[in-house]
């Protein structure tokens, strides 16, 4: 059972960590810093998709 819920768990911190960095985004006010943020958590998810299939990934719109 824990291999089953090991990628489940390792999608669950790459939706964490975008979501930490968008909200990051958001508060920045160097549009440069906000566009890196922006980027990271934009390559996270994409990456987590990739791992986890298109289902890992938030609902939010970017």
């Amino acid at each position: 059972m824990s291999d089953e819920s090991q990628p489940s768990l390792r999608a669950r911190q790459m939706r964490d960590k975008a979501q930490e960095l968008e909200q990051a985004a958001q508060r920045a006010t160097d549009p440069a810093e906000r566009q890196r943020l922006t980027d990271k958590a934009r390559h996270i998810r994409e990456k987590s998709e990739q791992e986890n299939g298109p289902g890992s990934g938030t609902m939010d719109p970017m």
